[in-house]
């Protein structure tokens, strides 16, 4: 029987020996990025490497995910996910855009599948697999990053998809059901000289696609006969922008979006113009509260020019629950693998901004998100790449390991203490009413 230790020790010297085959498979997702729920080439990708591994699995969940199972060797105990997210962004003068789609990996997210694959095969050590009790689900999801809401919005009216975020969409189809705790890892760029960041939180969020309708007209001969739902759509971003005054510090509030169309061509009075944007805050009444204040300025703005306006709320993401066990026995073997001066821990109430929908799945289960150094440049912008795949897949593979070894060795008691110390903030029924309470359209005429 071996030590927890030397348990660890062979898991991460599995690792090392795939190391290259690891970082290949990142690197090659890296030259074929696909955004959310289009992840085809990437989804069969990781099925392959499944079926290689001989790992049982899984696919087209949520249109594109691939969930594997592996029990352990000593029956029974705690289910742990190792989650990795298979989409990608859209940033088209990324030195890695698809040249065609403009699909590009500017958050890391190729780096996820390795060092989720990278951890599964380091705890599939025969020695290392014999001693854990329970079962390792790794799970490669779709659809993390909220965009191309349109093409979205057309997968839930055909029916293919209710929610628009991958794991909105498989908490709803039961997929999660059958996992007691989850664990993921991120890579960032804003960690100075720390390799791992551990705690804080992020924003909760809901999606507005907005489309004002006007009356087109020639723009040089005969203005006066149209309704410009361009200058509907000006006066509603200012109203927002005159409001921002009244946001709370402590909600962290970020209100931003884009516009998918201006109108048609620069000699006609716009007709029709559409918005993709977002409204986040820390805590989900504040969603709630500055969602109202959103859909107030998109009115004004109709009702200023005489318009009609069609706001279409999404549910968006939940804030971050990092479940305190986890992230502690996370900290402990970053700290063995690395250093103590290498690891740097958040306090809960750091909003690090952005969202993620692991804060939905970890409102329902124990769950944590850490963030690994490697990369460099601000996320989401061309300038953010990979520099360091031995800190961006290597160490969160090792680590995540390490992780699941703790919480399924000695017949899963670790395991068993987290879920037993969690208190979920909802249950799975009380998460679906919540999100599906938020979906809604308002239509408004700003000429009645």
């Amino acid at each position: 029987m071996l030590s927890l230790q030397e348990l660890k020790q062979r898991a991460c010297a599995t690792i090392d020996q795939h190391s290259e085959e690891l970082i290949a498979v990142a690197k090659d997702i890296l030259a074929h990025p696909e955004p959310g729920f289009s992840e085809v080439r990437t989804g069969r990708l990781v099925a392959e490497k499944f079926s290689e591994m001989k790992i049982q699995h899984q696919t087209g969940l949520a249109l594109t995910g691939v969930k594997g199972r592996l029990p352990g060797g000593a029956g029974p105990g705690p289910r742990v996910a190792l989650l990795g997210e298979l989409d990608s962004l859209i940033v088209d003068e990324h030195p890695h855009a698809d040249t065609t789609t403009s699909a590009a990996h500017a958050c890391g997210h190729h780096c996820q599948i390795g060092m989720m694959l990278g951890a599964t095969t380091g705890l599939m050590t025969p020695e290392v697999l014999e001693q854990l009790s329970g079962e390792i689900i790794p799970f490669a999801v779709p659809a993390e990053e909220f965009i191309q809401v349109e093409e979205r919005l057309e997968l839930r009216a055909s029916g293919r998809v209710e929610f628009l975020g991958g794991k909105q969409e498989l908490i709803r189809l039961g997929e999660f059901d059958d996992v007691d705790v989850a664990v993921m890892c991120h890579t960032a760029s804003d960690m100075g000289d720390r390799k791992f960041v551990v705690g804080g939180t992020s924003n909760g969020h809901v999606v507005k696609y907005v489309q004002f309708k006007g009356r087109g007209a020639h723009a040089g001969g005969a203005p006066h006969l149209g309704i410009n739902a361009l200058n509907a759509a000006v006066f509603a971003l200012q109203a927002i922008n005159a409001n921002r005054e009244t946001h709370q510090e402590d909600d962290t509030v970020r209100i931003h979006g884009i516009m998918t169309k201006g109108g048609e061509a620069v000699s006609a009075v716009p007709a029709d113009v559409k918005l993709e944007w977002r409204v986040r805050s820390a805590t989900p009444e504040a969603v709630v509260k500055n969602s109202a204040v959103v859909d107030r300025c998109f009115r004004a703005g109709a009702l200023a020019v005489g318009a009609s306006v069609k706001i279409t709320t999404i549910p968006g993401y939940l804030p971050m629950r990092h479940d305190s066990g986890l992230q502690d026995l996370f900290r402990r073997n970053a700290q063995d693998l690395l250093g103590e001066s290498d690891v740097l821990v958040m306090p809960a109430r750091r909003n690090r901004g952005g969202s993620t929908d692991m804060g939905d799945l970890s409102h329902l289960i124990p769950a944590c998100h850490p963030y690994t150094g490697g990369a460099v440049g601000a996320g989401h912008s061309k300038e953010y790449l990979i520099t360091d795949y031995q800190q961006a897949v290597i160490n969160p593979a090792k680590i995540m390991a390490m992780l699941v070894i703790d919480l399924l060795a000695d017949g899963g008691a670790k395991g068993k203490e987290v879920m037993q110390n969690h208190r979920p903030a909802m249950s799975k029924q009380a998460y679906l009413n919540f999100q599906r309470d938020r979906a809604k359209i308002t239509d408004f005429d700003g000429g009645a």
